[in-house]
């Protein structure tokens, strides 16, 4: 279960990253006053607040397993996505580069409700 939220943080990632490269930034956006009373908050994604950056290697077997199976069943596009947010990113881009690493060594990424990325590592053999 938790390597599902690993890959949906990293798509959701992926995705929020290239909407904002999307948005348009030089327009004001109207206003317009509520007509009814939300029933329930809107879901919002969290904002990177902290960066972990785990190998590989240091994972218990069993998470390392989870993340092996979701790895095997995600296609090249998800990753070469992934790892194109992850550039684009300066702020997680520099955490890695701090570590001797690169977004190509990232394998999945997570980002937890408190706002933590989580970003596991293989380093090339």
């Amino acid at each position: 279960m938790r390597m599902i939220a690993i890959l949906a943080a990293g798509a959701a990632l992926a995705f929020a990253t290239a909407a904002n490269a999307q948005a348009p930034s030089a327009q004001q956006p109207s206003v317009q006053p509520p007509t009814a009373a939300p029933t329930s908050p809107p879901a919002a994604t969290p904002t990177i607040q902290s960066i972990d950056i785990v190998d590989m290697n240091e994972l218990p077997e069993s998470t390392q397993t989870q993340v092996n199976k979701v790895v095997a069943q995600r296609g090249d596009g998800d990753l070469q996505r992934l790892r194109a947010s992850i550039d684009a990113s300066p702020k997680i881009k520099s955490e890695l580069e701090a570590k001797g690493l690169t977004s190509a060594h990232v394998i999945v990424a997570s980002l937890g409700p408190d706002g933590t990325l989580t970003l596991v590592t293989r380093k090339a053999s």
